[in-house]
């Protein structure tokens, strides 16, 4: 289904609006310190302004058999406490702490209409243990550790993890994770082999060829593969266009293997 062509949720998609980084900051503010009135139409303002960014992200969850329409909702709650918890005051882009607000929605939604059956307490302490980690991600401006959460919790880390382990999504061996129009990757290509040899002789060939890249292509790379930014969010911080991004990105990704 291609998102960017359809209705969603009654919402014509082609035709979201988009907001600048000036404007969002200048709504952000007088959602903090307007009238109600004025706080009313500037969260209306903001939510539909990033409807986009809610689109963006329920496309990584695309091919589950999920209804877009569900998703897109959600996603919108996602959001909506986004804008509701920004904290201006914070050097952050919003949409680097939107977007991760709004995957812990979509993910909280699929946890809870997921197969597997996890006891009501571990679910419990899954649930509080991403609230925690939400609350000190916005207070500290960076991801807590394990350490940190349980911490907060005052139990064992060793529950944590569990905890958290349990209600994450199961995913299918064979869930495509990246294309390029031409060849597929999924979840199974990724995983490794018993053959240690290869593994090591792979893992060389891969710091060679990223050692040839350039600085903008290195940058491109960390920015969709380490930290998960979408092509429009890379074009913004580097100050280029999608669609240099995207065949700048394709470009790299065939060095690279070329290279190996």
């Amino acid at each position: 289904m291609l998102y960017n062509k359809v209705e969603i949720c009654g919402v014509n998609t082609s035709k979201l609006p988009v907001l600048s980084e000036e404007r969002k900051q200048q709504l952000l503010m007088i959602i903090k310190n307007g009238t109600d009135q004025q706080k009313k139409a500037a969260r209306d303002e903001m939510i539909n302004g990033n409807l986009r960014l809610v689109l963006s992200v329920i496309q990584k969850f695309a091919g589950r058999g999920e209804n877009p329409d569900d998703l897109f909702q959600v996603g919108c709650i996602g959001l909506i406490k986004a804008i509701d918890n920004f904290d201006c005051e914070k050097d952050v882009k919003f949409s680097t702490y939107g977007v991760p607000m709004i995957i812990g929605e979509v993910r909280r939604h699929l946890r809870d209409y997921n197969t597997v059956k996890v006891s009501r307490s571990m679910r419990d302490i899954a649930y509080r243990a991403m609230q925690i980690k939400e609350e000190l991600t916005t207070r500290n401006n960076r991801e807590p550790t394990i350490e940190q959460i349980a911490q907060e919790l005052d139990i064992p880390k060793e529950n944590v993890v569990i905890a958290l382990e349990s209600i994450v999504e199961p995913i299918s061996l064979y869930e495509p994770v990246f294309s390029d129009g031409t060849d597929t990757i999924y979840v199974m290509d990724q995983i490794g082999s018993s053959d240690d040899d290869e593994k090591w002789l792979s893992e060389l060939a891969l710091k060679d060829a990223v050692k040839s890249l350039s600085i903008r292509e290195k940058q491109i790379l960390a920015l969709r593969y380490y930290k998960g930014k979408t092509q429009t969010e890379v074009a913004e911080e580097i100050g280029i266009s999608q669609a240099q991004v995207s065949r700048l990105e394709k470009n790299t990704l065939m060095k690279i293997r070329n290279a190996m």
